[in-house]
């Protein structure tokens, strides 16, 4: 035999079974995410997501500023009153300036609420989205997240509601029927659930980013409170 040919057989020898068969070598689990081929997923529904979305549109920035502002503010101030009652002396007393705060942190979400409905309606509808069955989930979530509204502010009453504790005013017993048997922070995720559906039942891709925003802001405000 010649040396080429000895050398040839050689590297048949070394060479894998799955190679010398032409089959696809698998891929090796313990490789993690090194062994994914990137080139070869589908980016299309990504991309067209994105496209649906006018990252440059002001309504856009004011939605998102009112999302990250809102629970920072109360939360902020309910801690500064905690420290220094100085919101109860601003008032005459923790049940008014309890009610003032209120009145306040509604007036926000209300803001909040119509500058995401604005951009809702202003920026493009996803075609993907436009499904009665996509439009049905969104009309659950709202139902869902309006039991987990309402009922939390049953159980809680206004103050309980509104950080009434931060002003000294404490419920006799801790809550822990429904709502909050079935979910912990249930007026923070029926909220999320309520802007959740509207987007669904809108088809707005920059509805979902919204409102993704929003559940980042509740939770990062859950840790804060906690």
């Amino acid at each position: 035999m010649s040396d080429s040919g000895a050398a040839a057989a050689a590297e048949r020898e070394t060479r894998p079974a799955a190679e010398q068969s032409n089959q696809p070598v698998p891929l090796d689990c313990c490789g993690g995410l090194n062994n994914v081929d990137y080139s070869k997923m589908d980016l299309m529904p990504i991309e067209e997501f994105i496209r649906h979305i006018n990252f440059h549109d002001p309504n856009l920035s004011i939605a998102v500023i009112a999302i990250m502002f809102n629970p920072l503010f109360w939360n902020v101030v309910a801690r500064w009153e905690h420290r220094t009652r100085g919101l109860s002396r601003l008032f005459g007393g923790p049940y008014l300036a309890c009610c003032g705060l209120a009145i306040v942190i509604i007036l926000l979400n209300v803001f909040r609420s119509h500058s995401m409905t604005v951009v809702m309606k202003t920026q493009a509808r996803w075609a993907l989205m436009e499904r009665t069955d996509v439009f049905y989930v969104g009309i659950s979530l709202i139902v869902m997240g309006t039991v987990l509204v309402v009922s939390s502010f049953l159980a809680l009453g206004f103050t309980g509601t509104f950080l009434g504790d931060y002003f000294g005013i404490l419920m006799d017993e801790k809550v822990t029927g429904f709502p909050f048997s079935v979910v912990e922070n249930p007026m923070y995720w029926g909220s999320t659930a309520n802007y959740l559906g509207l987007a669904l039942i809108g088809a707005s891709p920059v509805g979902l980013v919204l409102t993704a925003m929003v559940a980042l802001a509740y939770k990062v405000a859950i840790k804060f409170e906690g």
